[in-house]
């Protein structure tokens, strides 16, 4: 699938993924290929890429937003990233 991660000032992230994991309003859950259309908000928390550009995970901690995955497209919208 296709993953988008954006701030209001920059891209973070674009590229493939098998998964997302991301910090729900309401706990952890994640987003696998071909998932269901969903749009949820996000915790501050730390997300978790799986078979990114990298072909590993990669981990980003993001300052609440929104999700929104269809098709196969997942685009998340933080208001920004926490350094670790």
């Amino acid at each position: 699938m296709t993953l988008e991660i954006l701030t209001p000032d920059k891209t973070v992230y674009e590229g493939e993924a098998t998964s997302v994991t991301l910090p729900g309003t309401l706990g952890f859950f994640e987003i696998l290929n071909n998932h269901a259309p969903i749009i949820s908000t996000l915790e501050d928390g730390k997300v978790t890429v799986r078979g990114g550009n990298a072909g590993k995970e990669q981990f980003l901690f993001i300052k609440g937003g929104v999700v929104e995955a269809s098709h196969n497209k997942v685009v998340i919208l933080a208001e920004g990233i926490l350094e670790k």
